[in-house]
């Protein structure tokens, strides 16, 4: 079959990739970046220079599937192709949009005929070589066409469709706050085994725990390479951990819902202490027992 490519960045590059790797499927592929369609094309894949010639080489009923920044980039590109896709062509989103968005992007498609679908991918830069665990929503009709460019992405039994538009995109947001609160519980545990006064290697610690222990995980694994690279100190890496919205968007729906998110209400407050210099909170409370207690502070040194 065919499907036309739009963002082919480290994600899409990737996926482009893998679709002409892996199978006979073809792929028209395009970015404003022309040294990534000309690596596509190195790929396999037919290359387009604008939006409209990616769609002029496609056949209808069309499927043209975003990879590309959430937010204005997705929003931009959709409207664009809304004015050149046909009555049953398909639009999926598979970065990491709001499923509210997507909701809203069906609703507004549908005078035109035109379907929308959204895929929630995870798996990173290994995708390529392990595949991608996708999590879809969208009409059974745009499912149904999308099936085998699912099969080629994903890993054996790596992808399942959850409902309607936005369900793909709801279920992805879930996964990356569990990821959230994971990764701070990993982040907590090794700090605590780091600060303590046994000679503990953290990459062996992290090997082991995959090796048959209930907190066994790919993110342990991952922090066993992290470990082996950058030692136990992690020195090359700053404490700055930024975060993509999910995790936001969840604790929201979490409100809205009565649901209550507190592992990962705490974890993305964490990732938000991360970001300031010098600890400001932390600042406060001392300065705060202080004030009140008289309590010893450690003021920092002038030069």
């Amino acid at each position: 079959m065919q499907i036309g490519f739009v963002g082919l960045g480290k994600m899409g590059g990737n996926m482009v990739h893998r679709i002409e790797r892996d199978s006979d499927h073809e792929v028209v592929a395009f970015d404003p970046n022309a040294d990534a369609v000309s690596t596509a094309e190195g790929h396999g894949a037919s290359g387009a220079a604008t939006l409209e010639e990616l769609v002029s080489k496609l056949d209808a009923p069309r499927m043209v599937w975003l990879m590309v920044p959430s937010g204005d980039i997705t929003e931009s590109t959709i409207a664009k192709l809304a004015d050149l896709l046909e009555p049953g062509d398909t639009i999926v989103d598979g970065g990491n949009s709001n499923w509210h968005d997507d909701q809203r992007r069906a609703k507004e498609l549908e005078p035109k005929g035109i379907h929308y679908a959204d895929v929630g991918t995870s798996g990173g830069v290994w995708g390529l070589d392990v595949g991608y665990c996708m999590m879809a929503g969208g009409p059974d009709e745009s499912i149904a066409q999308l099936a085998p460019i699912l099969d080629v992405l994903a890993p054996p039994d790596g992808w399942r469709h959850f409902g309607a538009s936005g369900a793909g995109h709801f279920v992805k947001m879930v996964h990356n706050g569990v990821e959230y609160g994971m990764m701070q519980a990993y982040a907590e545990g090794f700090d605590l085994m780091h600060q303590s006064e046994f000679p503990i290697e953290l990459k062996e610690v992290a090997g082991l725990w995959n090796r048959g222990s209930v907190v066994r995980s790919w993110l342990c694994e991952l922090a066993e390479l992290a470990f082996k690279q950058e030692g136990n100190d992690l020195k090359g890496l700053q404490g700055y951990v930024d975060d993509s919205g999910e995790g936001r968007w969840m604790m929201n729906d979490g409100i809205e819902m009565a649901v209550p998110t507190p592992a990962l209400a705490a974890s993305l407050y964490a990732r938000f202490y991360s970001r300031q210099e010098g600890d400001y909170a932390a600042r406060v409370l001392a300065a705060l027992r202080n004030q009140f207690g008289g309590h010893a502070v450690k003021k920092v040194e002038e030069t």
